[in-house]
């Protein structure tokens, strides 16, 4: 290419300025980063609600359902925070603890009603004076009726570990591919400048 085409060249383009992709670069990496805070900031005060949910016992499955939306559709929410954090992060322990104590509110119910049911049964069945029968009658009484802790669901299934997308359609997504876009452009055109101009001396 010869210097009269290079100088065509150069004249049209140097009206588009390298400083114009790299305003736009800076302002698009600025509404990233204040994007991708507000993201991080939405998960925290999610996770914070799941959390109150779990303490009272109500909404605990809308909390969860909202979290998990948020999470899985915006980057830079992950829920666990340095090396040394709880993991699975989300844990329903007060749930799960509400249904142990359930479980366990159950057995006693049903064994105060058995230990009432065998006494009555067996003063009707053996009279005052045998009572050494009476007594025993109540004890098989109760080892065949009396209830029996079932085995709770498992803990693991009140625990929650939600991954948030590399990228993301919102607007910390949109912004970081438009602050990119420019970075290059800007490189680019800069680039080209600095070549034209070599070319030219």
């Amino acid at each position: 290419m010869n210097k009269r085409k290079l100088h065509h060249l150069w004249v049209k383009l140097r009206p588009v300025s390298y400083w114009y992709f790299l305003i736009v670069f800076i302002v698009a990496g600025l509404i990233a980063i204040s994007a991708l805070r507000q993201n991080n900031l939405e998960m925290v005060r999610l996770r914070e609600a799941v959390h109150t949910a779990d303490e009272s016992g109500e909404g605990v499955e809308e909390a969860l359902q909202t979290l998990r939306k948020h999470v899985y559709s915006h980057m830079n929410t992950d829920l666990t925070s340095g090396d040394n954090a709880i993991h699975p992060p989300i844990q329903l322990a007060k749930t799960y603890e509400r249904l142990v104590a359930g479980e366990r509110a159950r057995v006693a119910t049903t064994n105060e009603k058995v230990s009432a049911d065998a006494v009555r049964i067996c003063e009707a069945r053996f009279p005052a004076g045998q009572i050494q029968a009476r007594a025993q009658c109540v004890q098989e009484y109760i080892t065949q009726n009396s209830a029996t802790e079932r085995q709770v669901v498992p803990k693991e299934l009140y625990q929650y570990d939600f991954v948030s997308p590399f990228w993301s359609p919102d607007l910390a997504g949109w912004s970081i591919l438009v602050s990119a876009v420019f970075f290059m452009l800007f490189i680019l055109r800069f680039s080209l400048e600095r070549w034209l101009k070599t070319q030219l001396d």
